[in-house]
């Protein structure tokens, strides 16, 4: 537990009694004016009503019983009932000391771990990832990161489309002699494959229902759609591999659980519908009607399971996948990281699920819903001629760009090396651009402010790394010697950098409880702000004992603590730049 956690406890608990009713939030955060204490408690503003007090006098009573726990230095109450607290100088030393000697920064791993399924990137299958599978694969990925550094067991899911319309478009057009009519040739370029398939089938009715019936061939099991759907499938997913490889994502190709992997119990699934009474025929197909989906015009929107011919849709699949991971993965969280433009979808699909009875109450279904990436016209990102932009060419570009940033700063350097830094620099700029943001928001994509060496940005924080540890270059200090030092906390520049590296087992909570990465970025840009503020105020390699070995120990945690923060986004760090 942090300290920040510890306190709250502390003082929601001389809330109550000091006479505010059970379970009084004691509402505290960081103080905005430091001369008055580290942390503020404002749950008696709203607590003395109901306590039949004024603030200022239960705050009083409480402050009586904050005063005797041993964290806290002082408590003052200030204004109508603000309780000001400072904490234990000594209690928030060793604390730091504790986490130097540590292999593990963070919170102690929870007593009892959650096993978490989280569901993200899910590319489409037959077609190259583009810019618009970043958002997904990357928050997702920063997401799972955290949740493993905090202990919790996570499934990766990646639910990918590979049993649809589009795999039957691609095996006719294959058949009628389209690349040729063979598979290699046609796999050597899958992107023009698709579009000249994709080209054929709006424009040709019968092509159309050729792919149709394609596609209840490959489902009935034919021997030869199989095999062309296979070598279609293989080679998409080299593609994705590839990608997830450039941006060091951590899906492996035993992540992947595709449509199909759900298809054999999607007959079930509608039984269980039936058994439940959930299930209406409405025109030939089979519905889920629930009140609290209702239309502009206060009918029930229904969430189709089967089409009128037979077929399937993508709520009985995403049905199936909830049974999958709540009652055979045994899940206490699932969690969709998908674009917001799903969130009618996800929801009806989590209201069916909670009434077949395939989720528990104590499963939790949460849809983490992204924004768009925009370009600088104010649109979604695209091409100069207004086409999707391929992954990979925006990797490349980003490799490239910071190549010649890297060059510019540092031109002596071999150019393995500047390739090299270039890399983490490059990658680590894309994905922090887009991590920095709230991820409900939209926001606009620009090479200028992701490689920017000012601000909140990728190449900033690996700056700041690399500074941090220039110190022990330029002092011929090795790292495990600064880890021996004691800390003391004797300037006030000192305790501020002390209490934001406090902050961060509570930063690495509540991301993994919200999914929003931005908080650790905003986090980790603070840190480096307050890292500054200290490294200005106070000399470090100049100053005499014992503060140059604890200024030293603070120098190599905040090092440690950007470094891992970092690496929870998927960022490198270099010690160079």
């Amino acid at each position: 537990m942090s300290l920040a956690a510890e306190l709250e406890s502390t003082v929601a608990a001389a809330l109550e009694s000091a006479g505010a009713p059970p379970g009084t939030p004691a509402v505290i955060g960081p103080s905005r004016r430091p001369e008055l204490g580290d942390y503020q408690a404002n749950g008696a503003m709203a607590a003395a009503a109901a306590a039949g007090v004024k603030p200022r006098e239960l705050a009083e009573r409480a402050a009586v019983l904050i005063r005797e726990a041993e964290m806290v230095e002082s408590v003052r109450v200030d204004g109508p009932g603000f309780i000001n607290i400072t904490l234990s100088s000594g209690r928030l030393e060793r604390r730091l000391e504790a986490a130097l000697g540590s292999d593990r920064l963070g919170p102690p791993p929870p007593e009892r771990p959650l096993t978490v399924v989280v569901d993200y990137s899910h590319p489409n299958l037959a077609k190259e990832m583009h810019v618009g599978h970043l958002r997904s694969t990357i928050i997702g990925d920063s997401l799972v990161r955290i949740l493993e550094h905090l202990g919790h067991r996570v499934v990766r899911h990646n639910h990918v489309g590979d049993w649809g319309t589009q795999f039957g478009m691609l095996i006719a057009y294959l058949d009628r002699g389209g690349g040729g009519g063979d598979a290699g040739h046609a796999l050597s370029d899958l992107e023009e494959f698709y579009r000249a398939a994709k080209r054929l089938f709006d424009s040709d009715q019968d092509f159309a229902r050729s792919a149709r019936d394609y596609v209840v061939r490959l489902q009935s099991g034919d021997p030869h759609c199989l095999r062309i759907w296979r070598r279609f499938i293989d080679e998409s997913l080299r593609h994705c591999e590839e990608v997830y490889r450039a941006l060091g994502v951590t899906l492996t190709p035993g992540d992947v659980k595709p449509e199909s992997f759900y298809n054999p119990e999607l007959p079930a699934v509608i039984e269980a519908l039936e058994e439940k009474g959930l299930v209406t025929e409405s025109e030939g197909a089979l519905c889920v009607f629930l009140d609290e989906f209702a239309g502009k015009d206060g009918k029930p929107v229904p969430a189709i399971v089967r089409k009128s011919d037979g077929g399937y849709l993508y709520a009985t699949t995403d049905l199936a996948a909830v049974r999958h991971r709540a009652l055979d993965l045994g899940a206490d969280r699932i969690v969709y990281v998908v674009d917001a433009r799903q969130t009618l979808h996800l929801s009806q699909v989590f209201a069916v699920a909670r009434a077949a009875g395939f989720a528990p109450p104590s499963c939790s279904l949460e849809h983490h819903a992204f924004g768009t990436m925009m370009g600088e016209d104010g649109r979604p990102f695209k091409t100069r001629e207004g086409g999707t932009v391929k992954l990979t060419a925006l990797i490349d570009e980003a490799r490239e760009r910071a190549y010649r940033l890297v060059s510019g700063k540092n031109p002596d350097l071999a150019e393995e090396r500047r390739r090299r830094i270039a890399e983490a620099v490059g990658i680590g700029a894309l994905k922090y651009a887009d991590l920095s943001q709230n991820r409900t928001s939209d926001y606009v994509f620009s090479w200028e402010k992701m490689l920017s060496l000012e601000g909140n940005t990728a190449p900033y924080m690996q700056y700041a790394y690399a500074r941090i540890k220039s110190i022990f270059r330029r002092g011929r200090i090795r790292e495990e010697e600064a880890e021996k030092g004691r800390i003391s906390l004797r300037e006030p520049k000192e305790r501020s950098l002390a209490l934001a590296l406090e902050r961060f087992g509570g930063v690495l909570e509540q991301a993994a409880k919200d999914g929003f990465p931005n908080s650790l970025c905003s986090y980790l840009y603070d840190l480096a702000g307050e890292f500054m503020s200290f490294y200005e105020s106070c000399p470090v390699l100049k100053a005499g004992e014992p503060d140059r070995s604890s200024r030293l120990a603070l120098c190599l945690l905040t090092a440690r603590t950007v470094k891992t923060g970092l690496a929870l986004l998927g960022i490198e760090t270099v010690d160079r730049m």
